[in-house]
C-alpha cells in the first residue's frame, strides 16, 4: 500500500513540474520585453513572412514563438499600423497586432513636374517632418536625378517619420512601375533603358499636360532623334533651379548646359522632373507620325506639322494672336480707370 501511494506521489509531484514548467514558458515568454523599434509603420501585404520581414526591418526582433502568436489570432492586413510595446506583454503585442492599424492618415499628392527640392520642402512642411533628412534618404534611394517618384496621390500615416516616409512613398511607387515595366517590356530593362524613358516622359510632361498630345510629342521628339536633328525644346531648359521659369530667347543664347538642346543634339542627361504614368506611356508608345515640329495655338493646344515651312504660318499664327490678346487686355485696362 505504501509503495502504492509512493508511487503515486512520486507521479503527481512529476506531473506538478511538468504543469509547472508548461505554465512557466509561456509567463517567461510574456515578459521578455518587446524592443522598441519604429512605432509607426507600413505592412505591405497580410502575409506572415513579408508582416515578419516588416517588423525586423522596423527594428523588432521576431523569434519562432512572436510568429506564433502571429498566426493564433490574425495576420494583420495591408495598411499603416502605430504601436506602442510598452502596453503589451510579449504574447499580446504580437497576438493582437492586427488590431493597432491606425486611422491617422493623410493623402499627398505628388505633382507633374515637380523637381525633388519642391517635393521634399512640401512634404516636410505638410508632415512637420526634418527637411534635411527627407532629402538624404530620398538620395539614398533614388535611381536618377529627377523622377524617381511617379506623380500621384499617396496615403501616408501622420505620425510616420522620415524613413518610414520616403520608404513607403518610392515602395508605392516603383510598385507602379512594375506594373508598367510588365506591360511594356518582355525582359527587365536595364537601368540606362529605364533612365531614357524617364528622360523622354519628363520632356513630355514639361511640353504638354495633355494625355491626348503627349503620345503626339513623343513621336516628335523619336522622329528628331531618327533623324539626328536637335530637339529644340523649350522644356528640356526647364531643369533645377529653372523648372517653373519661362524660357526666353536670351535664356536658349545664354544656357551652356547639356539640358539646352537648342545647342546640344540628344537628350538631355537626367530626367527633369516628376513625370506621370500617362507620360510614361507615351514615351514607350508614341504615335506613328512624320511628325517633326509642333507649336502652341489659341486653344492652349498643339498644332503638329511635318514642315518647316507649315511651322512657320503656326508661329506667325500663334503670335498675331498674341498681339491681338495685348491689344484687348490695354483696351480692357484703359476701359476700367
Amino acid at each position: 500500500m505504501k509503495k502504492i501511494l509512493s508511487d503515486i506521489y512520486r507521479n503527481f509531484v512529476l506531473y506538478f513540474q511538468i504543469y509547472m514548467l508548461l505554465l512557466l514558458i509561456p509567463l517567461t515568454y510574456n515578459f521578455i520585453p518587446v524592443n522598441e523599434g519604429t512605432k509607426t509603420f507600413y505592412i505591405s501585404s497580410s502575409n506572415i513572412d513579408d508582416v515578419i520581414h516588416t517588423l525586423k526591418t522596423n527594428g523588432y526582433e521576431v523569434t519562432w514563438l512572436d510568429k506564433l502568436m502571429l498566426k493564433l489570432r490574425k495576420t494583420p492586413d495591408e495598411g499603416w499600423y502605430s504601436v506602442e510595446p510598452s502596453e503589451y506583454g510579449r504574447i499580446l503585442f504580437f497576438q493582437h497586432l492586427y488590431q493597432q492599424k491606425t486611422d491617422e492618415i493623410m493623402d499627398i499628392v505628388v505633382y507633374a513636374g515637380e523637381t525633388k527640392e519642391e517635393l521634399i520642402a512640401r512634404l516636410a512642411n505638410d508632415m512637420k517632418l526634418d527637411q534635411d533628412k527627407l532629402l538624404q534618404i530620398y538620395d539614398t534611394l533614388a535611381h536618377f536625378k529627377e523622377a524617381d517618384i511617379l506623380a500621384q496621390r499617396y496615403t501616408l500615416a501622420r505620425k510616420a517619420d522620415e524613413n518610414t516616409t520616403m520608404q513607403y512613398i518610392f515602395y508605392k511607387s516603383r510598385q507602379t512601375l512594375n506594373t508598367f515595366v510588365k506591360e511594356y517590356f518582355t525582359t527587365t530593362p536595364e537601368r540606362l533603358e529605364l533612365k531614357i524613358i524617364h528622360i523622354i516622359a519628363s520632356i513630355i510632361q514639361k511640353e504638354s499636360n495633355s494625355i491626348e498630345e503627349m503620345p503626339l510629342i513623343s513621336s516628335v521628339i523619336y522622329n528628331r532623334l531618327e533623324k539626328g536633328m536637335r530637339l529644340q525644346m523649350d522644356g528640356t531648359l526647364n531643369y533645377g533651379p529653372y523648372a517653373h521659369t519661362v524660357v526666353t530667347p536670351e535664356r536658349i543664347k545664354s544656357d551652356e548646359s547639356e539640358y539646352n538642346t537648342y545647342k546640344h543634339k540628344g537628350l538631355p542627361p537626367h530626367p527633369l522632373s516628376t513625370v506621370t504614368l500617362d507620360a510614361l506611356q507615351a514615351s514607350m508608345k508614341p504615335k506613328k507620325s512624320d511628325y517633326i515640329f509642333f507649336m502652341l495655338n489659341e486653344n492652349g493646344t498643339h498644332n503638329f506639322t511635318v514642315t518647316y515651312d507649315e511651322h512657320l504660318d503656326n508661329i506667325r499664327a500663334f503670335r498675331k494672336y498674341q498681339k491681338e490678346r495685348e491689344k484687348e487686355k490695354e483696351t480692357e485696362f484703359k476701359a476700367s480707370l
